[in-house]
């Protein structure tokens, strides 16, 4: 871009002044409750970006759309008199930093330290409102020090499944204890009274052993031998998200599934929470909907199989007991534990073989819908328990050890991954679920098995079924589970999709986990020690044994003579899954966030007694508008809520629910229609938009390219006619004299607007801050290109409309307006300065339509329009068209013969000749 083009207005020269001043005058810092400077009658609004990863290649000018509609909402809430959170910092561990250190050897806290001040002086260049004194860093000790603290508070609690809510592991380890010294805070609860009765009817020998067993299953962070996608190339474990095609996301590197130990978080308890508590959110329906599914609430039975010939069982789940009759094979996880104790001799190689296969692909491979479906059979074969039916056992990598049982009963003529598998295999298909009850002996037909010739997998009405023949599906089910509850062979149960969070990494750029191992325990550090600091390494490479690069660190390692530390880290979700509570009180040395900081911002009371709105209805919401993309629409949410659950059973927060209000930013793609990347070269800098520009520009064309929420291409063409909008706003206020120098202008007097432009004022004012409110900020930038429109033509203009444009332009245009609004003196006189200046209130009155315009024709073609008042007689009405100049130049000498009057719409004026 070439900056050699004349500027319509000094925005060079404007953007760093102001950016500067609110800097130095520390213009959008929030104090918080006890500080100087903050008042506790006022309103809290808390709004919030997703922080960024800082990568090296610093923001392109999607990154912004999200965080101007944040700014907007959060200059506009200042000037309605909110006390407003609006902060900013930086998710920074993460691979890409490691990777580049493997690479060249700068260690990673170099690279992040430079790429976060790159963001941070694109950002400033921007003009955000952004308290920077909040501003905080993943990876800086003084934060993970309580990443880590709250990781030993999951550590250190479990779930009681009779009260919902996580409690204190030492509640737990009291009741198991011999001669327990707690017993008034728990004698009332069943079920730690119930796990007491239990583990006290071992014998002594045993006791410890089980006792210590039972409080491990218990806690919220334990460790698991997990299946995991393993990278040998990058030495650690990815997330499925972050592997496509069976190779890693970063670099492309071959991976393999594989058994690793690993640390856990215990989700699955909070699953129906999960649910339940979405109920109360201001989120959209498809985000809700994406939860709910990635949770997976399913309401069935688990029914048992035996293996013929062996006393195996297998245990499958199923929301369809009804079609147990038409199950014809049954199908186990490659992984599954039984399988090595069932293949038989002459299968044993095709079963190796294809577990070595299966062991490449990532979970989202395995079960994606359109993949074509392939399994082994393992020579075995288990016996229906509701027919006695051989059925042959196989093993597919479309069924996950990790979901439900990791077995599947297969009933092909009523699920499409069965009829595919089936058809392919040529394994029988069985229909027993019919769209019409079929009526005959003993309650329903048993016509010749033939194939369907469609897989069906609604519900109906049970055919070929025995017993149940004839009953809806509904019935079906129930009875079906009855019977085989009765003969110990089944059990109602509720199944979630949702899999406990696994939570280690094999890297070194990451948060340590203060655990100790001794003799095959571990063992907590005790808070006092935190944060424990990761090593200092020179060789971040992978140690190729699967050990994590910790490991190097001997002598980090070595805890005493007896103990070693945990040498695995924290993924990267960690350090976001609470950051928006350290924004409260981000120099809290004593505490994760303070008590006081915590409560006001979260919930807007200043102390526990007295609500700052007492009629108001509670929220379970803390955080007031969370705005950000909806790649982070299920994990990042998901894990934020669960931590935030914990914390709030606990005792440390406030609110149930982390963020009240959420909203999703669209795409902005390149101008190609693409998405912008380095590779297609449609990438497009913000720095070298504001270049061209200005800020104000950049920000002003981000929200007019359409609704936030949806996905759009960039346009310099575009910015440019925005940059124009923006001129004439300077130019309503400013003209330049002889010498090219900017004086106010002469056209702007103290005068009094008339009717028409009182009318647009109050209509901009209303309009601008209920689109605000609603994120509509596309039409709000609309209707002020209407206020400028009718004031660029008015000589004189009102001086007080150029004040009213200037406050509700701020929110879009900060610099521009701050520049206008001191050159026009409006701070001085005991005004305030622009950024807290009361937001302006609309008339409804001047609103009012009370003039409307009637269309005059002669002789059926239109030949001028009036206004009239809106309850005008026809009288009045004729008389105002008869007075029209134009209507006289068509009439004048000619007879008129005929007038008609349609109140509202028209007039038409007949004339002879």
């Amino acid at each position: 871009m070439s900056t050699e083009r004349r500027r319509s207005y000094p925005y060079d020269q404007i953007e760093p002044k102001w950016q500067e001043r609110w800097e130095s005058a520390r213009t959008f810092h929030a104090p918080n409750p006890g500080e100087d400077g903050f008042d506790p009658t006022k309103p809290k609004y808390f709004v919030l970006d997703m922080f960024p990863y800082p990568s090296g290649a610093g923001l392109h000018v999607g990154h912004p759309e999200g965080y101007t509609a944040t700014d907007i909402i959060a200059r506009y809430k200042k000037m309605r008199g909110c006390n407003v959170l609006h902060p900013m910092g930086w998710d920074a561990f993460g691979l890409p930093a490691e990777q580049y250190a493997i690479k060249t050897g700068q260690h990673p806290s170099i690279t992040t330290a430079a790429n976060i001040n790159g963001f941070r002086a694109q950002l400033k260049r921007i003009g955000f409102a952004y308290d920077w004194q909040r501003e905080v860093n993943t990876t800086d000790p003084s934060y993970y020090r309580w990443t880590q603290w709250i990781f030993l508070r999951l550590y250190h609690s479990y779930f009681d499944p009779f009260l919902l809510k996580a409690r204190p592991i030492s509640l737990l380890e009291d009741a198991l204890a011999d001669e327990p010294k707690r017993t008034d805070e728990w004698k009332d609860d069943d079920y730690l009274a119930g796990l007491r009765a239990h583990s006290g009817d071992l014998p002594p020998e045993r006791r410890t052993a089980v006792r210590e067993a039972i409080i491990d299953h218990h806690r919220l962070a334990y460790v698991s031998d997990a299946p995991v996608n393993w990278c040998p190339g990058l030495g650690t474990v990815l997330a499925n998200e972050e592997v496509i095609d069976g190779k890693s996301e970063v670099g492309g590197h071959p991976v393999e599934r594989r058994l690793m130990r690993q640390w856990m978080l215990r989700i699955t308890t909070y699953a129906q929470r999960l649910i339940d508590e979405l109920d109360g959110l201001d989120w959209p329906e498809s985000i809700k909907l994406l939860q709910r599914n990635w949770i997976g609430r399913s309401e069935g039975a688990e029914v048992q199989f035996s293996v013929a010939g062996t006393d195996e069982k297998i245990t499958v789940f199923t929301t369809r007991p009804d079609t147990l009759y038409g199950a014809t094979y049954m199908v186990l996880a490659p992984e599954h534990p039984l399988v090595d104790r069932l293949v038989t001799e002459e299968q044993l190689r095709t079963v190796e073989e294809y577990r070595e296969r299966t062991a490449h692909k990532s979970d989202l491979e395995r079960t994606e819908l359109s993949k074509e479906k392939t399994g082994v059979w393992t020579g075995a074969f288990a016996i229906n328990p509701v027919n006695d039916e051989r059925i042959p056992i196989w093993i597919a990598d479309y069924v996950l050890v990790g979901y439900g049982t990791g077995a599947i009963m297969a009933v092909p003529a009523h699920d499409e991954r069965d009829w595919e598998f089936a058809r392919k295999y040529a394994l029988p298909i069985r229909e027993v679920v019919s769209t019409t009850p079929t009526l005959g002996l003993g309650g329903g037909s048993s016509p010749c098995e033939a194939e369907p010739l469609e897989v069906f997998v609604g519900e109906g009405y049970a055919i070929h079924s025995g017993p149940l023949d004839g009953l809806p599906s509904a019935d079906a089910k129930a009875e079906i589970v009855r019977q085989l509850t009765g003969r110990g062979l089944a059990r109602k149960t509720i199944n979630f999709k949702l899999r406990d969070w696994l939570f280690s990494r094999q890297r070194y750029w990451g948060e340590p986990f203060p655990i100790v191992w001794e003799n095959g325990k571990h063992r907590a550090l005790p808070d006092t020690h935190l944060p424990l600091n990761p090593p200092p390494l020179d060789d971040f490479k992978p140690t190729g044994t699967g050990e994590p690069p910790l490991a190097k660190a001997t002598q980090w390692v070595r805890y005493s003579d007896k103990a070693t530390r945990e040498t695995n880290t924290m993924p990267q979700w960690a350090g976001s899954c609470w950051y928006y509570l350290r924004y409260c009180d981000p120099l809290n040395h004593n505490r994760f966030v303070g008590v006081d900081a915590e409560r006001y911002w979260m919930t807007g009371q200043v102390n526990q007694a007295a609500p700052a709105d007492a009629g108001a209805p509670a929220r379970p919401g803390g955080v007031d508008l969370y705005v950000g993309g909806t790649e982070h629409a299920v994990l990042h949410l998901l894990y934020a809520r669960f931590w935030h659950k914990v914390l709030f059973d606990l005792g440390y927060v406030s609110t149930p629910e982390p963020f009240q209000r959420l909203v999703n930013q669209g795409l902005i793609l390149g101008e190609d229609g693409q998405k912008m990347s380095k590779s297609r070269g449609n990438v497009v800098n913000p720095d070298d938009v504001i270049a061209e520009y200005g800020a104000d520009a950049l920000r002003c064309y981000e929200m007019f390219m359409g609704p936030l929420e949806q996905t759009k291409p960039w346009s310099m063409a575009g910015v440019e006619g925005v940059s124009r909008f923006l001129a004439r706003v300077w130019r309503l206020a400013m003209e330049e004299n002889q010498a090219g120098e900017w004086m106010v202008s002469s056209a702007l007097q103290d005068m009094e607007p008339d009717k028409a432009q009182l009318k647009v004022i109050h209509a901009t004012i209303k309009k601008v801050g209920e689109d605000i409110e609603t994120l509509g900020l596309n039409t709000a930038i609309s209707q002020m290109m209407i206020f400028v429109n009718t004031f660029t033509n008015a000589n004189p203009r009102p001086r007080s409309a150029l004040r009213t444009l200037l406050q509700v332009l701020n929110p879009f245009a900060p610099h521009l307006t701050e520049e206008l609004w001191e050159r026009l003196g409006f701070s001085e006189n005991g005004s305030r300065a622009l950024p807290t200046e009361p937001w302006p209130v609309y008339e409804e009155a001047l609103l009012i339509e009370d003039e409307i315009e009637i269309v005059v024709q002669v002789n059926g073609k239109v030949r001028d329009k009036i206004v009239v008042k809106k309850e005008a007689t026809k009288e009045e009405i004729e008389s105002a068209a008869r007075a029209s100049s134009k209507i006289a130049e068509w009439t004048t000498d000619k007879e008129i013969t005929k007038v008609v009057v349609v109140p509202g719409k028209l007039v038409n004026i007949v004339v002879a000749g």
